[in-house]
């Protein structure tokens, strides 16, 4: 059976206390904004819209998943996202782009802003799984940007990865996921940066 630790080792996780009197109550935890690249030059001379992630209904909800060996998953109940995974990679993207001054301006898809890009993608892993060696936090995503105007696709970019978790307890999944995320983040960000840098714009 699976313990559940009344203390988060994640410096970042956001823990709160379910109200009322009676039960268990949940934790809450939220993911890290990965570090942008030093910007150096002018910002390339485009407006990027960050549209919504896509996923599976269980990585639309706020429980963390965990898989068992087979085709078995599952939820915990008591452990739970600040916000589901789609939000949050949806929010850490759209910041990360902004944050490294890169680009003329960066906004979610859901503002009245308007774009020279779309960026959306799917989000297919995003949880706990028991494999041979171990525990490991597996993420995987696909990331296309699509021209407004046109309506072509330019660039795409799919990042999967299994990050070995240090322990057996909720709050180090939720820590090597955090890794798992950042890593992931920022290997999309800097593609997306060479792909601007080999395709000049106009300004």
């Amino acid at each position: 059976m699976r313990r559940w630790m009344a203390t988060a080792v994640l410096t970042s996780a956001l823990a709160l206390s379910a109200c009322g009197g009676g039960g268990r109550p949940s934790k809450f935890y939220a993911l890290d904004l990965p570090a942008a690249p030093a910007s150096t030059g002018e910002p390339y001379p485009v407006s990027i819209m960050v549209g919504r992630m896509s996923a599976s209904h269980l990585l639309r909800d706020d429980r963390i998943v965990y898989r068992n060996t087979g085709l078995e998953m599952g939820t915990y109940n008591y452990h739970r996202w600040a916000e589901p995974p789609t939000d949050m990679l949806e929010a850490l993207l759209t910041r990360l782009l902004r944050s490294s001054g890169k680009y003329k301006s960066v906004h979610t898809l859901r503002s009245n802003a308007v774009g020279d890009y779309i960026l959306r993608g799917r989000l297919h892993d995003f949880e706990e799984v028991a494999a041979s060696s171990g525990l490991v936090a597996r993420v995987a995503f696909d990331i296309e940007l699509f021209h407004r105007e046109s309506g072509a696709t330019v660039w795409s970019h799919s990042y999967s990865h299994d990050e070995p978790v240090t322990g057996k307890e909720v709050p180090e999944v939720v820590a090597a996921l955090n890794r798992n995320v950042q890593a992931g983040l920022q290997q999309a960000a800097a593609n997306l940066d060479r792909h601007f840098a080999t395709h000049p714009q106009k300004k």
